[in-house]
Parts: structure tokens; C-alpha cells; sequence
């Protein structure tokens, strides 16, 4: 456990990532947004989660998943006795994608090597658990499909990666809320092995651990 002078200063540097967001020029999503969106959540928090990309509601509020799909990640959260306070929540991208577009391949490189993994580095989570295809990019093959592996773990010395279906294609899609709820159930029983250096059983069909590039670039 960090202490708090530790904490103190990764809350900082975390902090100063965020303004360097919301100042960013380095691509072409700064000329659309209203506000860009960091992330927010707890600075040691054991699980972190990674969206696509701001839509509507996040680009008004400069805040992660406010609206449908933040609702339901929040009843996700409370499902497992979490709120917001408890995790962190951002996005591959900081800022919206102009008419809720798929981000661009130098748009995910330019938010992942400049802000993302340095937010990883900061937070030091236990699990990094992704929401969509496109934050499952930046750790799984590319040529996996989330329906495939979604619930599937990956280790690596000291962390997990947990691919789960977008909130938003659950809400299109009611008849996945049991299967959403399942892994969601299963990411916190592994968080809790981790905690306490209980390693579970390797399943046979578990993907091979991740590199340790955190980028598809």
C-alpha cells in the first residue's frame, strides 16, 4: 500500500496529465470538442476501465460514461458493492469523435502514447478491465472478437486484463445484460484473489499474457 506522501503525488502528476488534456492540440479531435474528458476516479484504485471515447453527455460535462452507458456501468458498480469512488474510468480517446465516429488509428496512437498508459503508470491498477472492441485493441490480438474471449483473463506479473462487452452495446442489446453481469461478477471475484495472493487456476483455454507494449502502434 502507498503511502500518503506517495499517493499525494501521483494524485499531482495525475492531475497535471489532466490539464495537459484538456489543453491538447496534438490531433484533430481538440477542433470539435466542448470539453475534453481525462478520466476520473480514485488515484490507487485496483480496477480501471477504458472506454472508446467521450460521446454527447461526456463531451458537455468534461466527465467519463454520464450518460446511458454510465448508468448502467453504475448499476453494474453498486451490483458489486463499488461506486464511482472505488475505480477509475476513462478512454482511449479524450476527446469526442465528431458525430460519435470510430476514433482513427493516429487519433488512438496520439491519447495512448502521450496520456493513457502515463495514467496507467500513475494508478498502478490490479485489473485493467475493457469496455469495447477498441480499448480490448491495445492489450488482446487484434484479430480476437470480443464475443469470443469477453470474460476471459490475461496475467501478467502483477496485473490483469479483462475484456467486457460496451456498456452501450448492452443497452442495444437487453439479451446480453445476464452475460454483462456474469463477467462483471467474475472480474471482481479475481480482483479479490489478487488482493489476496490467491492464484487461481489457469483455464485451458486462457489466452496467453499480453505484451508489455500498451499500444497497437
Amino acid at each position: 500500500m502507498a503511502d500518503g506522501t506517495n499517493l499525494d503525488e501521483r494524485r499531482a502528476a495525475l492531475n497535471a496529465i489532466a490539464q495537459e488534456i484538456k489543453g491538447c492540440t496534438k490531433c484533430p479531435l481538440c477542433n470539435g470538442r466542448t470539453h475534453a474528458v481525462p478520466g476520473s476516479g480514485r488515484i490507487d484504485a485496483d480496477i480501471m476501465f477504458i472506454g472508446e471515447g467521450p460521446g454527447y453527455h461526456e463531451d458537455q460535462q468534461g466527465l467519463p460514461f454520464v450518460g446511458a452507458s454510465g448508468k448502467y456501468l453504475d448499476e453494474l458498480l453498486a451490483k458489486n458493492g463499488l461506486t464511482r469512488k472505488d475505480v477509475f474510468i476513462t478512454n482511449v480517446v479524450k476527446c469526442r469523435p465528431p458525430g460519435n465516429r470510430d476514433p482513427l488509428p493516429n487519433e488512438i496512437q496520439t491519447c495512448v502514447s502521450n496520456y493513457l498508459n502515463r495514467q496507467i503508470d500513475l494508478i498502478q491498477p490490479k485489473l485493467i478491465a475493457t469496455l469495447g472492441r477498441y480499448s480490448m485493441g491495445l492489450f488482446f490480438p487484434p484479430d480476437v472478437r470480443i464475443t469470443k474471449i469477453h470474460g476471459q483473463v490475461k496475467r501478467t506479473t502483477g496485473r490483469m486484463y479483462y475484456p467486457l462487452f460496451h456498456p452501450a452495446a448492452v443497452l442495444r442489446n437487453p439479451d446480453m445484460r445476464p452475460t454483462m453481469e456474469e463477467d462483471f461478477k467474475r472480474m471482481m471475484t479475481l480482483v479479490r484473489e489478487m488482493a489476496q495472493k490467491i492464484e487461481p487456476p489457469k483455464d485451458e483455454d486462457e489466452p496467453p499474457p499480453p505484451p508489455r507494449q500498451l499500444s497497437l502502434f
